[in-house]
């Protein structure tokens, strides 16, 4: 039988597998350009993963990362949402992954009682456990997860968890266009148009 902190650890990194899988066969255009009003791209929530990681898994629990990310020191609350030209794929995404063994033996190597402190939440609730961080972090990695699938969709129409899995269960244009379609309808018979 699995233990729950592996299980946990299990949805966490199925979730920071979905977001690189975004990644794979755009060009540095299209992983960088802002797909939303609030600037959304596939590469800036890689950087912003990595980064809340950082502060979750490492300051958190005095377990600094041993690198120092210049954006984190920067005013700039937004500064970890996008990827400047001198910030490469390859250097974002292995970073990313670089966190995630930082991370990961943080969470090998204490309980999920483990206490910690996150300074920038109130006071009243900065006194955290492993486990609730774990959780946070799930629920964090999957919902920008959920971001990626929405921006890369509108990139070039690839949907899905991962690879191999787009577990929609739709698999041609055609079924897709009779549901939007049917979805559309809907919509407008209920709204009474």
């Amino acid at each position: 039988m699995t233990d729950l902190k592996t299980h946990l650890n299990r949805y966490l990194q199925s979730g920071r597998d979905a977001v690189l899988w975004k990644l794979e066969g755009l060009g540095e255009y299209d992983i960088r350009r802002p797909l939303t009003p609030t600037g959304t791209n596939l590469l800036g929530l890689v950087k912003h993963l990595a980064s809340v990681e950082i502060g979750y898994f490492g300051e958190c629990f005095a377990r600094p990362f041993p690198e120092t990310l210049p954006w984190l020191e920067e005013d700039d609350a937004h500064a970890d949402l996008w990827a400047t030209p001198d910030e490469s794929r390859d250097y974002l995404t292995d970073l990313y992954r670089r966190v995630w063994d930082h991370s990961d033996a943080t969470i090998r190597e204490l309980d999920l009682d483990a206490e910690g402190n996150v300074p920038w939440w109130p006071t009243e609730r900065a006194t955290v456990t492993l486990g609730q961080i774990l959780t946070h972090m799930i629920a964090e990695t999957h919902r920008h997860a959920g971001h990626a699938d929405i921006v890369r969709e509108g990139i070039d129409g690839a949907i899905g968890m991962r690879q191999g899995n787009d577990n929609l269960g739709r698999d041609d244009e055609q079924s897709w266009t009779e549901y939007f379609d049917l979805v559309e309808q809907n919509a407008r018979k209920a709204a009474g148009r």
